[in-house]
């Protein structure tokens, strides 16, 4: 009887530790080498439209039906996020085992100094700045950007109203009036007012990545025009 009940305590702590393993979040994603990878930074409370614009916008195949980019989720740690509006989701890589990328995309939060008081994150976009083809910023990720010292003289813009303490806390920025600008392109910088602006950036993005033909063809797929059009 000893002998049965020490047997099931080893089974059953087998089990535990099985079911614990299988429920890590494992970075299994698939990296096709022969094209871009584009990395989009995600952490708790990020703004939820600003990370799906540019996975909608880079994902979309050619007419022919073509893919262009590896479209990838990064974070500090290989964990479950969730995102302002309540999504959960989980990283593709965490920074730590980040592939080579081509491009990086950074969102924002409500509550953005956070993130570019954050050393880890902060020291992450600093570490991949040299090595990029392009990165992008939403919102307040311009700030995340300007903390990394990597983009001083660079014109970027960030959300509606923010540019006074965007020019306050960086003032080596070029910072554009974000009451008339919408996106900002300097060099290898992208920079958006965030939220739906952010399709806008992306797609401004992939039509220097692309053609102004593929830009207008990702347009159609998302029925942009259908905002605008009148009933």
């Amino acid at each position: 009887m000893i002998k049965y009940m020490f047997g099931l305590g080893i089974l059953l702590a087998m089990s535990i530790s099985s079911c614990k393993q299988e429920a890590a979040p494992q970075e299994t994603t698939y990296i096709n080498k022969d094209l871009p990878t584009i990395g989009i930074i995600i952490f708790d409370a990020v703004i939820t439209n600003e990370i799906l614009a540019p996975l909608d916008v880079f994902s979309k195949h050619t007419a022919k039906g073509e893919k262009l980019f590896n479209v990838v989720f990064l974070a500090a740690e290989q964990r479950a996020y969730r995102t302002e509006e309540g999504m959960r989701m989980l990283p593709d890589f965490s920074f730590a085992n980040t592939p080579d990328l081509d491009v990086l995309v950074i969102p924002s939060s409500y509550e953005s100094a956070k993130q570019y008081k954050d050393q880890q994150l902060v020291g992450f976009v600093n570490q991949q700045y040299d090595e990029l083809d392009y990165v992008a910023t939403h919102c307040a990720g311009a700030f995340t950007l300007a903390a990394s010292g990597k983009v001083d003289n660079k014109e970027m813009v960030t959300y509606i109203s923010g540019a006074q303490r965007l020019k306050e806390e960086f003032p080596a920025l070029n910072v554009q009036d974000d009451g008339v600008v919408s996106v900002a392109h300097d060099g290898k910088v992208f920079s958006s007012n965030g939220s739906l602006v952010s399709y806008l950036g992306s797609l401004d993005l992939l039509e220097t990545l692309t053609d102004p033909a593929h830009r207008k063809y990702v347009e159609g797929s998302l029925y942009l025009e259908r905002l605008s059009a009148k009933n």
